[in-house]
């Protein structure tokens, strides 16, 4: 299910993609807020080096994770299923 574009699921595939992508928002924030605690630990205890920039590898996933999310919500609404 996840090789499909939002447009081509149907309107239970819909919902059930929507209440999967939901807690991803928080945990890509939390995890984004953890990984740049140790970025800032790891630059502060031994000077910069491969951990201070680990936060810019998992960017690209939180955003496509967030796309993703936005254009679920928009067909919902579209739908009018919200």
């Amino acid at each position: 299910m996840a090789s499909k574009e939002p447009a081509e699921l149907t309107n239970e595939d819909l919902v059930r993609e929507a209440k999967r992508l939901r807690p991803l928002k928080i945990m890509d924030a939390v995890l984004i807020g953890v990984l740049l605690g140790i970025a800032i630990y790891s630059t502060v205890r031994s000077g910069a080096g491969l951990l201070s920039f680990l936060p810019l590898v998992y960017l690209p996933i939180a955003r496509k994770n967030r796309i993703r999310l936005g254009k679920v919500e928009a067909l919902l609404q579209e739908r009018g299923m919200t």
